[in-house]
């Protein structure tokens, strides 16, 4: 049986699915911020403040946020892992993908449960590009290890495979319930996806049509 749970997004779109975990439900989010910038606005817009709600609105347990700045000159030098964290009250974990200007940029979780251990993996990149990581809490419920992962796959689809291939053999052996979701810029029926589902289950919410941003009329962001 396959143990995994696999939600993916690909633009700035939020959804909630729920986990039943011995009696245990727990609710996972994933959102692409965009570094809190929203697409419509101009660049110097940053809001932090919106983001955090909607994050609180939808109490979820576990949050994957991929785009994150951490004190960089265009979102205002604010690091925003630490500050989404106490906007939400949750604790935190930032992981890295690229040093950018005098800061650093990539993905964070945001966990109500305390993070017993977290650990970054850069991602392999064949093909020349933008460095990507992947980061894993892992947290206590019940007396029982929950591992979640959070990343933001390359652009390049041979990238991506390499990439999921890493992820694969990173957790096909795991005997903890590992649950992944990210920003994996591929669609159900792209190749990449198709090899995550190897080991992982992908959750069946239904989201509705998710692009282009303006009048949407089909769907890539799922979960």
């Amino acid at each position: 049986m396959k143990k995994y749970i696999l939600s993916y997004f690909i633009l700035s779109i939020l959804c909630c699915s729920s986990l039943l975990l011995s009696a245990q439900q727990l609710k996972i989010l994933t959102y692409n911020i965009h570094h809190a910038n929203p697409p419509s606005e101009s660049a110097d817009v940053i809001n932090l403040d919106t983001i955090a709600s909607i994050i609180k609105k939808t109490n979820a347990d576990l949050v994957g946020l991929q785009e994150i700045d951490v004190n960089l000159d265009r979102s205002q030098n604010i690091d925003q892992a630490k500050k989404l964290a106490q906007l939400t009250g949750m604790h935190y974990f930032f992981s890295k993908g690229i040093n950018l200007d005098t800061g650093e940029y990539g993905t964070v979780i945001l966990s109500k449960y305390p993070i017993v251990k977290s650990e970054r993996f850069e991602l392999p990149s064949p093909i020349e590009s933008e460095k990507r990581s992947l980061g894993i809490i892992h947290i206590n419920i019940k007396g029982k290890v929950v591992k979640f992962a959070n990343t933001h796959l390359d652009l390049k689809n041979e990238n991506r495979l390499a990439q999921t291939a890493f992820i694969i053999d990173k957790f096909k052996n795991d005997k903890n319930l590992v649950i992944l979701v990210g920003d994996l810029n591929a669609t159900p029926t792209e190749q990449p996806i198709r090899n995550l589902e190897q080991i992982f289950t992908r959750s069946q919410i239904k989201n509705g049509f998710t692009i282009p941003e303006v009048n949407p009329d089909r769907e890539i962001d799922l979960s």
